[in-house]
């Protein structure tokens, strides 16, 4: 599930921090819902995501509520708009990419084929092979960092185009 459109549009702070990949704010965000909606939240977007969209109608009016705290501490650290929060992880992104372009470092390069080959290598030994029953959550919790780790991997080599749009704005 997409924290993009749904959740920006009723908790646009929350939103904001939690689609912005920057694990801090992403925390942040899901301690809120995670109080809001009474139950734990795991510090993903999609998991951020999935527990808006569950959500009963007192459980958005709590999510509101949150969203609005959530707006007076972030104003309080300097950020003035939701926008700001976004900008955030584009920002680092690009200081990502310049660092590689300036050094010259095949060091992410290598990393991210490697992350992709063992994830979906991992994949595809699990579509081929049963896998033992003693190492089911072993191979859970690989495949959910795999998958967190792949996911971070494009957005660094294709970062979002809300990012892309922002960035050209500004030229």
């Amino acid at each position: 599930m997409n924290v993009g459109g749904f959740v920006k549009t009723i908790l646009p702070w929350i939103g904001a921090a939690a689609s912005g990949n920057v694990p801090a704010l992403v925390s942040l965000a899901s301690d809120a819902v995670s109080k809001a909606v009474g139950k734990p939240v795991a510090s993903t977007s999609d998991a951020i995501a999935e527990a808006v969209a569950g959500a009963t109608p007192d459980q958005i009016l709590a999510l509101k509520q949150a969203d609005n705290d959530f707006a007076e501490k972030m104003r309080a650290m300097g950020f003035q708009y939701a926008e700001d929060v976004e900008k955030i992880a584009a920002e680092d992104r690009a200081n990502a990419r310049q660092r590689e372009t300036t050094l010259r470092d095949r060091l992410p390069a290598i990393l991210s084929i490697s992350i992709t080959l063992g994830f979906f290598g991992l994949l595809a030994l699990m579509i081929f092979h049963v896998m033992p029953t003693s190492s089911e959550k072993i191979i859970d919790i690989m495949v959910g960092s795999l998958g967190t780790a792949w996911i971070q991997v494009v957005s660094y080599y294709f970062g979002s185009s809300a990012a892309h749009d922002a960035m050209t704005a500004k030229s």
